[in-house]
């Protein structure tokens, strides 16, 4: 049985940092085990051209703690008016290594997403040409289909004739929930990949509901199934390259979560490294952790692996703090519901 386990240092391809004072509570909770990340557009107003991004990365990095390392991956945020020219300029200057696609309404600050597909398709075609990811919230937001299938529909409905109208598109289908994600994925060829999540590897909708309503486990796309976990579970563990880590670790004040109309998102980056050494333990699959964590993102994304190494220990539980503290109130911090055992040493 293995007690120690070192891995190239892991990055996050799926975080929400906000700005301002949330920034500068949350950037150390990542920056402390992860070397990079793909950093969501969804402030308010959002970010939506090149300029905005290079002025959110500069307030990211001077958020920084001395002495900690730690790269921004930008991304810039798809409306109906994203000029297809500004995306290939920030791309070729190093200020962007994605654009992200909302469907307008369907999570936090999403209102000025995508609602006619074709008015986007100029900018999908030049991302095509130029070879940059498009990563996908992938969840219809129609009112008449039922939260638990929107992300099967929307594989069906949107991303598949999205991905057949523009051949060459290279597609991250981010915070998979369901079976249909992980086989779309598996099936769908070298130009697609899926995120997964730390929560939705460890939670069910049962999580949500049984017991009374636990808005900390409240996200979107919601938990689903346990079937579905298991199907994630395996997928992640599996050491396939078309899955790797996306923590969507999104804080909100907790008293915004624990109100009438509670935010939808859970924060997991101060002990992600944890709950995932624990899954991957309890899996057999320890072996694979590095792949999922540190391999998988590098190599889809066309970037090297991280050279510095991380190191996690085995031993009594670990104990993390329940809330991180900002100046608006706390934030609290995902609870799988065991103990952690596994422990960041390095």
């Amino acid at each position: 049985m293995t007690d120690l386990l070192t891995i190239r240092r892991p990055d996050d391809w799926h975080l929400h940092l906000r700005d301002g004072a949330m920034l500068a509570a949350v950037l150390p909770e990542t920056a402390r085990h992860f070397a990079r990340a793909i950093v969501m557009p969804n402030l308010v107003p959002p970010v939506v051209t090149g300029a905005e991004a290079a002025a959110y990365r500069d307030r990211i990095l001077a958020a920084l703690p001395e002495g900690m390392g730690f790269t921004p991956l930008m991304t810039l945020y798809l409306t109906e008016e994203t000029d297809p020219d500004d995306v290939a300029q920030a791309a070729k200057a190093g200020l962007v290594t994605a654009v992200k696609l909302y469907p307008a309404g369907a999570t936090t600050n999403s209102a000025s997403g995508v609602r006619d597909f074709d008015k986007v398709r100029p900018v999908l075609e030049r991302m095509a040409e130029i070879g940059l990811p498009l990563c996908v919230h992938g969840e219809v937001t129609a009112s008449e289909v039922d939260i638990f299938d929107r992300e099967a529909v929307f594989i069906d409905k949107v991303l598949d004739p999205i991905r057949r109208a523009t051949p060459g598109l290279r597609v991250v289908m981010e915070h998979i929930t369901t079976s249909n994600g992980v086989n779309y994925v598996k099936s769908g060829g070298p130009d697609i990949a899926g995120t997964i999540t730390t929560h939705h590897l460890i939670i069910n909708r049962n999580a949500i509901l049984v017991g009374g309503i636990h808005p900390h486990y409240y996200c979107l796309p919601v938990a689903k199934r346990e079937e579905h976990r298991l199907a994630l579970r395996r997928a992640a563990t599996s050491g396939d390259p078309s899955f790797f880590l996306g923590t969507d670790s999104a804080p909100h004040l907790t008293r915004l979560k624990e109100h009438t109309c509670g935010c939808a998102g859970i924060f997991s980056a101060t002990n992600t490294m944890s709950c995932l050494a624990e899954v991957f333990d309890q899996d057999a699959a320890l072996d694979h952790l590095e792949a999922f964590a540190s391999l998988n993102g590098p190599a889809f994304y066309r970037l090297p692996p991280n050279v510095a190494r991380l190191t996690l220990s085995r031993g009594d539980p670990v104990a993390y703090p329940a809330t991180i503290e900002t100046p608006d109130g706390p934030v609290t911090v995902f609870d799988p519901g065991f103990p952690l055992h596994w422990r960041v040493d390095a």
